[in-house]
């Protein structure tokens, strides 16, 4: 059969080992999963086949006649630093697992392994390829699309935000932007300005709940001298200086029922009166308002103007939380590790783009929050894993407390105790991971100090996957 009409495979995998029952052996593994496989039987074979072809997976023998899968490993490296190497070895030596995870390679494992947990990490470590190359080629074609830089997403819900906003900001139209705190309200204000007509005018921001009403006014409409107690010089106000611009309005749900009714006059007549002044000022301002409390709820209960409602609600952009777009969440991880490894001149490339990435378990634990303060919460962590990060590799020790998950991991059991049978691979990871340190704690009398060296992690580690998988610690005397 031709290669266009060729089934479709979940991946390309290259085998290179000099051993023909290993290489028929996982040729045969993973043929009936569903992958296409090469083999090379020797080192110089396998870099024959990867210079000439591009696979989803290489698995690497570590001892090789002609050379050693370090060697190749490093040949490798030099020119492709994507592709993912398992390298497998009969000597299960941690000492050269490490040297090995640190020349490069993705995942290490001893002969003879266990063929469910290889194709685990076989299907994952594809996926992850997968996910951050659709990752760049989105963010390629959003740059392409729309010109919003500062605006990550790449999910159903945002990509109709941004449908909506391209459309709207060539129009004089009121735009009313709603959603949580954190949601990235501002950002959207910035964009509509910056693709509208008005881009070359100001952007002026107000936030309307920050002021009491006396100096919010003041600051809208501005005051002449001696106005008011303190008024030592005249001053213009917002809407003069943003004239033929763009004012937003931030949390305008809070704004008085005074500065509502001229506020609502402004929009109307396009006209104003300055503070102790008799003068009316004539200005074409744009007005995006913004708010996390729900307007058409304070109208019915007489809290604002429904008036002014109506008059601010011509366009509403609604912007979903980040706990219901998730699949945002690697690209926002990936812009936010770039602007702040930046910032703090740590873990660059030669293009300035930052090589930190957190570690399967950490970023688990970042899709499972719920991310209550939204993408301003999760920026603040992001932050705070850069600052903390000590290699490229950032674990889950550098992650908040509000997101260790602090009331533990929920694994799904059924009433005999029995994993259920539709659970996640997280949910089989964390049981997994579970039995294994109550078996090694069992066993050293609960001594989180002796399970700690047994499992070859650092006890601050153990500590916090024992709370996380809500492991109880028996104090048992050794004698018992």
């Amino acid at each position: 059969m031709p290669d266009s009409m060729a089934a479709p495979t979940r991946g390309r995998i290259l085998i290179v080992d000099d051993e023909e029952d290993i290489r028929e052996s996982l040729e045969t593994l993973l043929t009936i999963e569903g992958y296409s496989v090469d083999l090379a039987v020797n080192a110089t074979a396998g870099l024959e086949r990867m210079a000439r072809s591009s696979y989803d997976l290489v698995l690497l023998d570590l001892m090789m006649p002609d050379k050693s899968g370090m060697e190749v490993l490093a040949e490798v490296r030099e020119r492709d630093r994507e592709t993912p190497i398992f390298l497998i070895t009969a000597y299960g030596s941690i000492d050269v697992a490490i040297k090995a995870l640190k020349a490069g390679a993705s995942d290490y494992f001893s002969k003879p392994w266990d063929n469910e947990k290889l194709v685990i990490e076989i299907d994952r470590q594809i996926a992850k390829g997968r996910l951050e190359r659709e990752n760049v080629e989105l963010k390629r074609a959003l740059k392409q699309r729309y010109a919003f830089p500062n605006i990550v997403g790449k999910s159903e819900r945002m990509l109709r935000v941004l449908d909506t906003v391209a459309q709207v900001a060539p129009s004089r139209a009121t735009v009313l932007i709603t959603g949580e705190t954190g949601t990235g309200k501002e950002l959207i204000a910035k964009a509509i300005h910056t693709n509208s007509t008005r881009s070359d005018h100001p952007f002026v921001a107000v936030n309307s709940g920050s002021l009491p009403p006396d100096l919010l006014e003041s600051t809208l409409f501005g005051h002449v001298k001696g106005a008011y107690t303190g008024a030592i010089a005249t001053r213009k106000g917002v809407f003069e200086t943003a004239n033929q611009g763009t004012i937003f309005f931030d949390e305008i749900g809070n704004i008085s029922p005074e500065i509502q009714a001229k506020l609502l006059r402004v929009i109307q007549e396009r006209e104003f009166i300055p503070l102790g002044s008799n003068e009316t000022i004539h200005v074409d301002v744009r007005l995006v308002a913004a708010t996390n409390e729900d307007l058409k709820r304070m109208v019915e209960e007489k809290r604002f103007r429904e008036d002014l409602y109506y008059r601010l609600n011509v366009i509403q952009i609604a912007l979903p939380p980040l706990r219901e777009r998730k699949e945002d969440i690697p690209l926002l991880v990936e812009h936010f590790f770039d602007k702040y490894s930046r910032e703090n001149e740590k873990y660059l490339d030669a293009a300035r783009k930052s090589l930190l990435e957190f570690e399967p378990e950490a970023f688990q634990l970042l899709l499972e929050h719920t991310w209550p303060g939204n993408v301003r919460e999760l920026e603040n962590t992001i932050e705070r894993a850069v600052v903390l990060a000590t290699s490229p590799h950032v674990p889950a020790t550098a992650l908040p407390d509000s997101v260790l998950h602090p009331g533990g991991v929920r694994i799904r059991r059924d009433d005999a105790g029995v994993l259920a049978a539709d659970a996640s691979l997280y949910e089989i990871v964390a049981d997994f991971e579970r039995r294994t340190i109550v078996e090694v704690l069992e066993n050293v009398s609960y001594s989180q100090t002796e399970a700690a060296e047994r499992l070859r992690i650092p006890l601050s580690t153990l500590n916090q996957k024992i709370k996380r998988l809500n492991i109880e610690i028996r104090r048992a005397s050794r004698g018992a």
